[in-house]
């Protein structure tokens, strides 16, 4: 996909700044944007935009709503360089290089600034030590049927992460309410994830018997849940981990056969 950017305001902007990539200019004075022709309509939030064989000027990180242009495209981005009027036009081609994820923290006293939120944090450092990641973004939401269901629907089809690691909800409580939502959005399970995320927490403890954790696949996006805790999000994401490249780029069409990856 290509695009041609023609107008940048202000008329510079340093490396590192967050602005408005859109289908058309804005009024004068509005939010610091640039705007191209030809932008894509659905661009997949990580993706990175660059003219041919120069480095990436912007990186998208989420999809915004123009008001009163009805036939508009905007995408929130940051720039990788300084960028300028005078380097404008210029043809800009979009490339993705590793994967999105998105990590949801349910936690009403979290929310209420009664518990410091430790289980959520360390989720993109352990997965980016098997999988190579281009942009990770984390959310903190109540324990809200709600408010889950949203965010999970409009992260996974609107801003296409490639994976998305709930931490929070998978119990038996009254409010724990993660794995409902998640088993009505996904339109494929994936047992063999949950029963692995099982057995991992069996060895540790009895308790895990009550986890109702979900694992599924919602558009080209890979939902886990996980339990609440740092330690229970340790020792369910880690019989996960060798399988989530594998798993990603067969969501997204690889068709190497799986059996050939292993030739025991």
């Amino acid at each position: 996909m290509v695009c041609t950017l023609h107008h940048i305001s202000p008329s510079s902007v340093p490396s590192g700044s967050t602005l408005l990539l859109s289908s058309q200019p804005l009024q004068p004075g509005t939010l610091p944007h640039i705007a191209g022709s030809d932008l894509p309509e659905r661009v997949a939030v990580g993706s990175f935009f660059s003219p041919q064989g120069q480095g990436t000027w912007v990186q998208v990180q989420g999809h915004c709503w123009l008001p009163g242009q009805s036939r508009a495209v905007g995408y929130w981005v940051t720039t990788h360089l300084p960028l300028a009027q005078d380097m404008l036009p210029c043809l800009l081609h979009m490339t993705t290089s590793g994967f999105s994820l998105a990590w949801i923290t349910l936690s009403d006293s979290g929310i209420q600034r009664k518990r410091k939120d430790n289980s959520g944090p360390q989720i993109p450092e352990l997965v980016s030590n098997c999988l190579p990641l281009s942009l990770s973004q984390g959310f903190l939401l109540p324990d809200d049927a709600s408010s889950i269901q949203s965010l999970l629907t409009h992260l996974a089809l609107t801003e296409k992460f490639d994976l998305i690691i709930t931490t929070g909800g998978t119990g038996v409580a009254p409010r724990d309410v993660t794995a409902d939502v998640t088993a009505a959005l996904v339109q494929k399970r994936l047992a063999g994830f949950e029963q692995a995320m099982m057995n991992a927490s069996l060895a540790v403890t009895p308790h895990a018997i009550i986890s109702r954790a979900v694992v599924g696949i919602l558009g080209t996006t890979l939902i886990i849940n996980l339990p609440g805790s740092p330690k229970g999000v340790r020792e369910n994401l880690a019989p996960l981990l060798p399988a989530l490249h594998h798993t990603l780029n067969k969501i997204h069409g690889d068709p190497t056969d799986c059996a050939s990856l292993n030739p025991h």
